[in-house]
């Protein structure tokens, strides 16, 4: 066994069967924290297309300038390799006095590595949470397939939760004593989180755009784990495989209790966005192959059997801010 395995084994061995969010915490911390994993294990939407970037950052500029052009400071969690934010950046900097301070909430050291050179020519800060993003601006917060890694609890009914075990020789499912006597999900981190990023929009000004996979209410059982870009059990391999589940968009959006916008597929989003007619002006005058890519990616980002309906957008604006682009129709 791996030394996170071996750790796991002994902690359960000690003190019993693991919470299932105390699982997903070790595991997704380890795996994030020792390698880059987009394009090995998983594909994330600003690594499909710069068509991605190039929408959120045009939503970004005209959010901006239709709040006052305030002082700003722009945040991605979860950023990647910075992809998503060098797109949106290369879009903003056509816009006269746009110049805000950039902060990522990124935990790995591999990634923020990778992420220093990717935004190489606009030199981010990193933050290790909330807590210490600046007090001072408006905040515009993204959060691109961020939600869906964070840990959940699984209320099983009749007074039952998921756990994690140990036999001797491999971990599975177990279960734990529960005051729950429904079957749901919760992401109880993922909404103390927005709970506390809209304690700060409403002090500052701002708002947050959340893209994801998941749907408005909770569902029972979606945690999945992905490695080399297939399903994996998520009781074994602790730390070398993604583990993810659905996001309730319902659940964070009464976390927040600011004005919300959304949740609605992201191929509509999108659409609203005007992403096909850049396709359009980007194909323009392209070789056949590099014109086929571009309308891959597109077809990826946007076509409902495919990221386009499975993806949610909602946002959250703090109280006085206008409604985002994409959500007015």
């Amino acid at each position: 066994m791996t030394e996170l395995a071996d750790a796991l084994a002994a902690r359960i061995a000690s003190d019993g069967p693991l919470r299932l969010d105390a699982w997903m915490a070790a595991c997704n911390s380890h795996y994030y924290a020792a390698q880059d994993p987009l394009g090995r294990d998983f594909t994330t939407a600003p690594e499909v297309s710069q068509l991605f970037g190039e929408m959120i950052g045009g939503w970004i500029g005209d959010l901006w300038l239709r709040a006052g052009q305030p002082p700003l400071t722009l945040v991605e969690l979860g950023p990647g390799r910075g992809t998503l934010m060098a797109d949106a950046l290369r879009l903003l900097a056509r816009i006269p006095g746009f110049t805000p301070s950039l902060a990522l909430v990124e935990t790995s050291p591999t990634l923020r590595a990778v992420q220093a050179t990717t935004l190489a020519q606009h030199p981010p800060e990193w933050h290790d949470d909330l807590s210490t993003l600046p007090t001072d601006t408006a905040l515009i917060v993204i959060a691109n397939e961020f939600f869906d890694a964070l840990p959940i609890r699984q209320h099983l009914g009749q007074g039952q939760e998921r756990a994690v075990g140990h036999n001797g020789e491999r971990f599975l499912a177990a279960t734990l004593p529960s005051p729950e006597t429904t079957s749901q999900e919760r992401n109880e981190t993922g909404e103390a989180l927005i709970a506390t990023l809209a304690a700060r929009l409403r002090a500052q000004g701002g708002a947050a755009l959340i893209i994801d996979y998941g749907q408005s209410e909770t569902a029972a059982d979606t945690l999945q784990a992905i490695r080399a870009g297939t399903p994996h059990d998520p009781f074994s391999s602790p730390g070398e495989a993604d583990l993810t589940a659905h996001v309730a968009f319902s659940a964070l959006q009464h976390a927040a209790n600011l004005p919300s916008h959304g949740p609605i597929p992201q191929g509509r989003f999108l659409a609203a966005l005007g992403i096909h007619s850049r396709a359009a002006a980007l194909s323009r005058g392209k070789p056949i192959a590099e014109a086929a890519k571009i309308a891959a990616g597109l077809a990826r980002l946007t076509a409902p059997a495919q990221m386009g309906a499975l993806f949610k957008a909602m946002a959250l604006t703090s109280p006085g801010w206008p409604t985002p682009a994409g959500f007015d129709a």
